[in-house]
């Protein structure tokens, strides 16, 4: 029994440590990619009713070759707007979220990726296409003025 919950422990912590960091803070996210010297991918999202997010996050965001990539080229950050009730943020993150739609998605698109240098100067914009995980990153990489 004790090597079972060692074993389940251990695949956890593995997991833990590959799995892609998702920032939710604007402030935190610049800070992070000014020290790694990475540009920020925003994703505007609404994650439990916005059907072409859910695919973008199945398709890519979720698939280990899109979160390996990530990890090591790009600080992610989340601003999620959900609709269902037991999926309210606290008050704070939406307000938070409210303001960096205000600045990077005034149209109100879902979802809407935004590449961003460590300063927060708008390099490109895309939405959800039908892609690969590759290729998404190809695209995410062909709005960077310098591909490290």
């Amino acid at each position: 029994m004790r090597r079972i919950v060692v074993g389940t422990v251990l695949v956890c912590l593995t997991m833990a440590a590959n799995a892609q960091e998702w920032f939710t803070n604007y402030d935190e996210a610049k800070k992070v990619a000014a020290e790694k010297e990475r540009n920020i991918v925003i994703v505007f999202q609404g994650s439990d009713w916005c059907a072409p997010c859910i695919k973008l996050d199945r398709e890519v965001w979720s698939t280990d070759e899109f979160r390996d990539f990530a990890r090591d080229h790009f600080v992610m950050l989340q601003a999620d707007f959900p609709r269902k009730k037991q999926n309210a943020l606290p008050i704070e993150q939406q307000e938070h979220n409210k303001k960096l739609a205000e600045r990077y998605n005034r149209n109100g698109y879902f979802p809407f990726v935004v590449v961003l240098t460590e300063e927060g100067e708008v390099l490109g914009e895309t939405g959800y296409q039908k892609m690969t995980p590759q290729e998404y990153i190809e695209l995410l990489r062909s709005f960077e003025k310098v591909n490290p």
